[in-house]
């Protein structure tokens, strides 16, 4: 007992003595989002992301419904109604987001955009005003919070593939985008965006 207590003691001596030798790290550099950047997958990147949502903007400022009636439309552009059915994993809000600054800076107030995501901070505002908590404040009031004309919706999907012998992987992504009519349920406006990417190996997407 006495000479496995030793043993023990000797060996926990040498674990203390040891010390881990850490190999310095990749120092962290800024990318150009618009860009195929250091890590690479077959999954919707941010150069995706940024080429749809532009390409997208571009087209729906040359629908006339849209772009060019009298009226400009009140538009409603959020994730609400725009599904991810494909096997990546992406936010919806990252696309629908950009897309909606990006066409609100291009429409030049040829859009009203209505931030139906915000109904709720909007309702208790109007509350407080009403009940006289809060001033009416400097834009006035107004009967009832401002309705859509269109909306978007739009799913995005996939087809993957791979090679059993090869371990390489392919996928390909579709991604659809639509802008319906809130009375009518009429598609106005509609757009698509698809690529195909291939590689030995996929990266975790969070």
């Amino acid at each position: 007992m006495r000479r496995l207590m030793i043993v023990a003691s000797a060996g926990l001596l040498l674990s203390a003595c040891q010390t881990v030798q850490n190999s310095a790290g990749a120092p962290t550099t800024y990318q150009d989002p618009a860009t195929l950047g250091a890590v690479k997958g077959v999954g919707i990147e941010s150069q995706d992301i940024v080429s749809m949502t532009d390409q997208m903007m571009r087209d729906m400022l040359t629908e006339p419904r849209l772009a060019n009636a009298a009226t400009a439309p009140n538009v409603i552009i959020d994730a609400e109604y725009f599904v991810n059915e494909s096997s990546s994993r992406i936010n919806r809000n990252s696309i629908t987001d950009r897309l909606r600054v990006s066409l609100q800076r291009a429409s030049q107030g040829r859009l009203n955009f209505v931030g139906r995501h915000y109904a709720n901070m909007v309702q208790s505002e109007r509350n407080l005003k009403r009940q006289g908590v809060v001033d009416k404040g400097t834009t006035g009031t107004a009967a009832a919070q401002r309705g859509g004309d269109y909306r978007l919706g739009g799913r995005i999907t996939s087809l993957d593939a791979r090679d059993p012998r090869t371990g390489m992987m392919s996928r390909y992504t579709q991604i659809i985008f639509e802008m319906a009519d809130l009375e009518s349920g009429d598609i106005v406006w509609s757009g698509i965006y698809e690529f195909s990417k291939a590689g030995a190996d996929d990266v975790i997407y969070r």
